[in-house]
């Protein structure tokens, strides 16, 4: 399985361990699935998880929930954007990697945000550990 996680999801992991997201994580490098990323992805989750409003978490357990996204995930070079209306226009990075690396999915807390209509199927964190049990 390919997929390209939100950053919304290491938020939720990383905020609440143990629960729906942060066992979604543990999930996909437990089967062996395969996160896609880019530079611009990386860059945001390392910007995002290191903000002043997340300095009282244990910088070991960040650093943990990074190398699980991080060690062996696939980089992906993104040609040329898409220009597909967005409700939220940060999500085009993932809507991005996700088309140029054949996701199978992208995950997220915002499935709203994410047009359905581009060939890849957009999973909450427990749709995912759905489609995992079967």
């Amino acid at each position: 399985m390919r997929l390209v996680v939100d950053t919304n999801v290491l938020v939720s992991a990383l905020l609440t361990p143990g629960r729906t997201p942060d066992r979604a994580l543990r999930a996909m490098r437990s089967r062996g699935a395969v996160v896609l990323v880019d530079a611009f992805i990386e860059a945001e989750y390392r910007d995002v998880l290191t903000r002043k409003k997340f300095a009282k978490v244990d910088p070991v357990r960040r650093e943990a929930l990074l190398a699980t996204i991080l060690d062996g995930c696939e980089r992906v070079m993104v040609a040329s954007p898409t220009q597909h209306p967005l409700i939220d226009a940060d999500d085009r990075v993932f809507i991005d990697v996700a088309l140029a690396g054949s996701a199978d999915a992208v995950v997220t807390g915002n499935g709203r945000h994410y047009p359905t209509d581009l060939g890849f199927a957009v999973w909450t964190p427990a749709e995912l550990l759905a489609r995992f049990a079967e």
